[in-house]
């Protein structure tokens, strides 16, 4: 499908919305159909000709060296400007001389942009024009209902954009997809969201979009691994969307969806039952993969992640069969010790309590009764003071268990 270049700005299709902002909102001009035809398809080019160094650079992330290798000041070249170099003057001359150039495409275009860049208040009309830009412009349309609290309606233009994309670009309708399949997620629709996330990674099997692909592995992972916690059977599903996930990321890539995709992995090994030895294996995983994600995730980048992720590898090290289990124990009080540090009384109270229960429990492993019982007692305290019956049981029992170790202790002494 191509514009008659007598009347129409764009060539078309146009590879926007398959690849990551900036490049996203880019369009390829004319006179490059080969490479047009693989970005539309999700596919680099082996080489990129001078003309669109600007594009390949855009994929790189750097929108201000992207402008500075961007020329001409063609309708094209000044929509692609506008995506590198927002400003309101520019996009009102631009939308003034998108319409009197008539491609209706190009003044859907030009509107999205500028909704995106927030130099505009609603998006287009997603019916003024049809494939890609009419997708894109369905799109702007479910960000503003999700900004205003309307899921429902956010999911019906996002089933739209995806259907009006499918036919031209199959990879864009698999991002669109994806978002949808995590709108749907946030209604509830479980159900639905797992035949559309396993529609997206369907449309974005063969591409270059090695990210995209990895984010909806590891979105869909998430997903079943909550759903697990009604159906066990399910935590397979998870654990084989990391694995994918994992596959198509490196750390130096894509360091926060590899260290997520890790962090996920370690916590659902360790939530499989273990009911064969062989199983027990799966911890070691488990453990391997927690410390992966933890060489990204820092208290001061990532406080929550970083606090989990800490808090599941200690767990796991109290347990984890080993001929070194008292280090291994001796590592998980560390790691406990840490996770203090940054989790205080006043900030998360009851957060705080079962850390020191698990670092008493820990301590008490290794014969340090005093220091087991300090934390212990804060932790009940805690614990007591909010309420946390069973919780302040389980404690007891740590300390009834000290209690007669230490009177055995007692009995040997001469």
């Amino acid at each position: 499908m191509t514009n008659d270049p007598a009347t129409g700005v764009l060539v078309r299709p146009q590879p926007v919305g398959v690849f990551p902002l900036p490049a996203g909102y880019l369009v390829i001009p004319d006179g490059h159909d080969d490479v047009r035809a693989s970005l539309v398809e999700g596919k680099l080019p082996a080489e990129w000709p001078d003309e669109l160094r600007f594009y390949a650079i855009a994929l790189d992330g750097d929108p201000v060296a992207a402008a500075a290798a961007l020329t001409g000041d063609d309708l094209v070249a000044r929509a692609n400007r506008l995506v590198l170099e927002p400003s309101r003057t520019s996009y009102e001359a631009l939308a003034a001389d998108a319409a009197a150039a008539g491609d209706a495409a190009f003044v859907v275009h030009v509107d999205t942009i500028a909704f995106a860049l927030g130099l505009r208040p609603a998006p287009p009309d997603p019916s003024d024009t049809d494939g890609e830009f009419s997708a894109m412009a369905a799109a702007a349309h479910a960000t503003a209902a999700l900004e205003r609290g309307d899921t429902a309606a956010a999911i019906e233009h996002l089933e739209a954009a995806a259907q009006s994309a499918h036919d031209t670009s199959v990879p864009l309708a698999g991002q669109l997809m994806g978002q949808l399949a995590n709108t749907q997620l946030d209604e509830g629709g479980v159900q639905r969201a797992s035949v559309t996330f396993q529609a997206a990674l369907d449309a974005m099997a063969g591409t270059d979009l090695h990210l995209t692909s990895a984010e909806l592995h590891v979105a869909a992972g998430a997903m079943y691994q909550e759903m697990s916690e009604a159906a066990p059977r399910l935590m397979q599903q998870a654990i084989n969307h990391y694995h994918q996930a994992l596959a198509l990321v490196r750390r130096d890539d894509a360091p926060e969806t590899w260290a997520i995709a890790n962090a996920n992995l370690g916590l659902a090994y360790l939530m499989m039952p273990m009911q064969e030895a062989s199983d027990l294996l799966r911890t070691g995983v488990a453990v391997q993969s927690m410390r992966d994600a933890l060489t990204h995730f820092t208290p001061e980048t990532h406080p929550d992640r970083w606090s989990s992720t800490q808090l599941n590898l200690a767990n796991a090290l109290v347990y984890m069969p080993s001929k070194h289990q008292a280090d291994n124990i001796a590592e998980a009080v560390e790691l406990y010790e840490a996770v203090l540090e940054h989790r205080s009384r006043g900030s998360d109270p009851q957060g705080r309590a079962r850390v020191l229960a698990n670092q008493g429990n820990a301590l008490a492993h290794l014969g340090m009764f005093d220091q087991a019982k300090a934390r212990l007692h804060e932790a009940r305290a805690i614990f007591e003071e909010f309420g946390e019956d069973e919780a302040v049981r389980s404690v007891r029992g740590v300390l009834d268990e000290i209690a007669k170790q230490e009177s055995l202790v007692r009995q040997d002494r001469p």
